[in-house]
């Protein structure tokens, strides 16, 4: 199995949407950034992905500055540019126009040879009944686990 360094997780992303599809990207960096990341000073709690021209970019993600890297720090908030294939970014194009799917990163890791990569998403919003519903599904899940325990 790959390993891989866990630096960023959106949890909020798997109780707001239901997720259809997963890709791994790769992501633009400054050298500062990097540093940063490796330090795990990331959230992507607030961002999302947007295709623009052919090129998918990650919005809101937030990479505090490094503390030595002075004036080649660049802005915590920029737009920063997501790698994938070209059929890849076809069929998000496909899938961003349907009706209510959006791109939303799940995790943001640094793999085994020291590339900074993330899982985008594809997913639908969910309704409030839905979330209710997710919620109530869990919760019998775990009280099922809890009797069976004690059995």
């Amino acid at each position: 199995m790959k390993q891989r360094k866990l630096v960023a997780n959106n949890k909020k992303a798997r109780h707001d949407y239901f997720i259809e599809e997963v890709y791994e990207t790769g992501i633009v960096l400054t050298g500062t950034e990097i540093k940063s990341v490796r330090q795990g000073k990331v959230s992507i709690k607030e961002s999302y992905a947007k295709i623009e021209k052919g090129e998918v970019f990650i919005y809101g993600m937030n990479i505090s500055p490094y503390e030595q890297g002075n004036r080649f720090n660049v802005d915590s908030l920029r737009p920063r540019k997501l790698l994938l294939h070209k059929q890849e970014i076809r069929k998000l194009i496909g899938y961003t126009t349907m009706k209510g799917m959006t791109l939303v990163p799940l995790t943001m890791y640094i793999n085994e040879d020291g590339r900074a990569k993330m899982e985008l998403a594809v997913a639908r919003g969910k309704k409030n009944y839905d979330k209710r519903e997710s919620i109530a599904k869990r919760d019998a899940a775990r009280e099922m686990d809890r009797r069976m325990k004690n059995r």
